[in-house]
């Protein structure tokens, strides 16, 4: 079995043929409370990221891998459906943040995000050999938390009034996975 591959689906490099994906994606106002995005990407600047998109880990600190879903597992043929983000990579402490995005409103709810959460943790726990990884949740994110605490993630922190969005701030969890 290929690392990075699981029943229904494969987390590979982006592509340059991503490139609308990504402008719609980055683009969707409705996650930037959740992203940390505060003004719109344009093509050009996602053409250079996914110029620079090739280089390891370890040099640039980050990794965002394309989840696509595989109709036919056997010849990999499918169509992406989200990302997954390593960020805040740090090999000395052997630990990194994690984030995910299911960009496909209509592939939600399907078990994708936990099978490519799955897989990532298996990567970054086996391949990079980390100690842990971390994500931020808001509170009132069920569905995130549902999400990562099922794939053994615990809330360690509350970090208050930490985001501001819509006119009023928010609190935000602090969740770490320990490879033990």
């Amino acid at each position: 079995m290929n690392l990075l591959k699981g029943e229904r689906i494969l987390l590979r490099a982006l592509e340059p043929t991503d490139l609308d994906l990504l402008f719609e994606w980055e683009n969707d106002t409705s996650i930037w409370m959740v992203s940390g995005t505060q003004t719109p990407f344009s093509r050009f600047v996602l053409e250079q990221y996914l110029t620079s998109a090739h280089h390891d880990i370890y040099a640039h600190k980050q990794l965002r891998l394309v989840i696509e879903f595989i109709e036919d597992i056997e010849d990999e043929s499918g169509y992406p459906v989200g990302c997954v983000d390593l960020f805040d990579f740090d090999p000395k402490n052997r630990n990194a943040g994690i984030g995910i995005l299911i960009g496909d409103k209509d592939m939600m709810n399907r078990g994708f995000a936990t099978e490519a959460l799955a897989l990532l943790i298996h990567y970054c726990f086996n391949t990079l050999n980390l100690h842990q990884i971390y994500c931020n949740v808001t509170t009132d994110n069920e569905v995130s938390l549902h999400l990562f605490k099922k794939l053994g993630f615990e809330i360690t922190g509350l970090k208050q009034d930490w985001i501001f969005h819509d006119g009023k701030y928010h609190d935000e969890y602090l969740l770490q996975l320990i490879n033990k």
